[in-house]
C-alpha cells in the first residue's frame, strides 16, 4: 500500500512538473516575440515575462521536481528489482534527457534575469521547437512505463513510432510558424 501511495504522489507531481516545463519555454517564446515591439511596451512585457519565468521555476517546477524525484527514489528503494529491468533502464535514459532539458531551462530562466530587458539570442522558431522537447520526453517515459513488457520484443517498432512522432511534431511546429523569424 505504501508503494502505491508513493507512486500516486510521484505521478501527481510528475504532472505538475511537466505542466511547468511545458509552460516555461512558452514564456521564452513570448519574451522573444517582444523583439518587434516598441518601448515602453517591450520593456514592460519583458520584465513581466522574466518575472513569470522566475516564479514558475521557483514555485512550481523546482518543488514539483524535488517531490517527483524523491518519490521516484523512494520507489526504487522499496522495489530494488526495478534496477534489473530493461524497460526501467530505458526510462532512466529518458530521465537523463529530462535532466539535460531541465538544466537548459534553468540557464535560460537565469539569463532572462541577467538580460534585464535585452533580447534573447535564440531564434523564435528554435525556441518553439525546443518547447516540444518536454513533450518528446514525456512520450518516451509514458510509453516505456506502459509498454514495459513489450520493450524488448517490439523495440524497433516503438523506436520507429517515436521517431515518426518527433518528426510529425517538429514538422507541424515549422509549418504553423512558417512566417516567424
Amino acid at each position: 500500500m505504501l508503494y502505491l501511495i508513493i507512486k500516486a504522489i510521484h505521478i501527481i507531481f510528475m504532472v505538475s512538473y511537466f505542466a511547468g516545463m511545458f509552460y516555461l519555454p512558452r514564456i521564452f517564446v513570448y519574451y522573444k516575440d517582444t523583439d518587434d515591439f516598441e518601448n515602453p511596451k517591450q520593456n514592460i512585457l519583458r520584465e513581466q515575462y522574466a518575472y513569470m519565468a522566475k516564479r514558475l521555476w521557483n514555485i512550481i517546477i523546482v518543488p514539483a521536481g524535488i517531490i517527483m524525484l524523491s518519490c521516484g527514489l523512494i520507489m526504487i528503494g522499496l522495489n530494488t528489482g526495478l534496477m534489473k529491468m530493461p524497460w526501467f533502464h530505458l526510462k532512466l535514459t529518458f530521465l537523463i534527457g529530462l535532466l539535460a532539458y531541465h538544466i537548459w531551462a534553468w540557464k535560460k530562466t537565469k539569463s532572462l534575469q541577467i538580460l534585464n530587458g535585452k533580447t534573447l539570442e535564440t531564434s523564435n522558431i528554435k525556441l518553439r521547437q525546443i518547447n516540444e522537447i518536454a513533450t518528446f520526453l514525456l512520450f518516451g517515459v509514458v510509453f516505456t512505463v506502459i509498454l514495459k513488457y513489450y520493450i524488448i520484443e517490439y523495440w524497433w517498432q516503438l523506436l520507429v513510432g517515436f521517431i515518426v512522432i518527433i518528426m510529425l511534431i517538429m514538422a507541424t511546429v515549422k509549418l504553423v510558424n512558417k512566417g516567424k523569424k
